[in-house]
This record gives C-alpha cells, structure tokens and sequence, in this order.
C-alpha cells in the first residue's frame, strides 16, 4: 500500500488551488497602503523626535569660539550622535552670514573636513537627529557642527537661515 500524493487523484490539483489562494492572499495584503507617519505636522515631529527642537539665528563671528569649538571635537560627537537614543532639547542654531571663504570659521571647517562628513552621515543614521534636522527643512550639507552641552541639549550649527538662505 503506498501513501504517496501522487497515488491519489486530484490531489495535485487540491495542491495547485492551495498555492494559488495563498498566492492570491499575499498580493491582495501587498497591495494595502502602508500607514506611516508624515512630518506634515507639528504633532507628529514632536512624536518623532520627542525632544523639543528650537531654532533661532545668530552672527558667526558672535559665535566663533563655540562653533571652533564645536567643530574641533566632530569626531567625538559623531559618535556620541550614533549612541544617543533621546535628548530633553535641541537647539538648531542658523549661522546665516557664514562665508565659508574669509574666516577663521572657514579655515576650521577645511580642517576637518572629513569629520563634518562624517558626522553628517552620523545624523542621517540617527532617527532623533535626522527627523530634528528634516523637520525643519534642512540639507545635512548644511551642517558644520554639533555641540554636547552639560545639561544633555545638543546644538547643531547650520550654514545658512532659517528660511532656507
């Protein structure tokens, strides 16, 4: 007596419908729109990042050494971007008179050149960062440096103003 499918007839066209309905089931359940969550609104950045991000604007030259500052431990914070999971605050610091070419700033930022792009790619790998700085409609090219504060608030420094100059 052999128990084998191919012994029983209809048995393969049993297994061929089975396939097919699962075959079905699986394209009908790709075809459903996806739910994710859009930064169209305040409330849902908010949600994201879950940190509260400012923005304000300020002179380079007002703010020379920080940035100086910032940008000469760029490696070390490229790596703490990569370990930080939350933060009470960011604070996103438009620098919109930097001119790359004619300042102390613009011989810093040459320097280390390699480590801003490597924090850059730190903040387009981190969700809190990356969402702080889309959120507010900003191209990671634009950032020169990122600065740990005491108090676990991050300030990042941007090239250009707020509205996108």
């Amino acid at each position: 007596m052999s128990l084998s499918t191919a012994a029983r007839p209809g048995s393969v066209d049993a297994r061929f419908h089975w396939i097919a309905a699962l075959a079905l089931a699986v394209a009908f359940a790709l075809q459903t729109p996806l739910s994710a969550q859009g930064l169209q609104s305040e409330e849902a950045i908010d949600a994201i990042v879950g940190s509260e991000v400012k923005t304000e604007e300020v002179e380079a030259e007002t703010a020379s050494a920080r940035i100086v500052a910032a940008i000469g431990a760029t490696a070390e914070n490229a790596e703490r971007v990569r370990k930080t999971f939350s933060l009470e605050e960011i604070d996103i610091v438009f620098l919109p008179d930097l001119d790359e070419k004619k300042s102390e700033i613009a011989s810093v930022i040459a320097e280390h050149e390699d480590e801003i792009r490597l924090l850059r790619e730190s903040i387009e790998g981190s969700a809190l960062f990356f969402h702080a700085v889309d959120s507010r409609s900003i191209q990671l090219k634009d950032v020169v440096a990122l600065e740990y504060a005491d108090n676990g608030a991050v300030t990042i420094f941007v090239k250009g103003g707020a509205n996108g100059n």
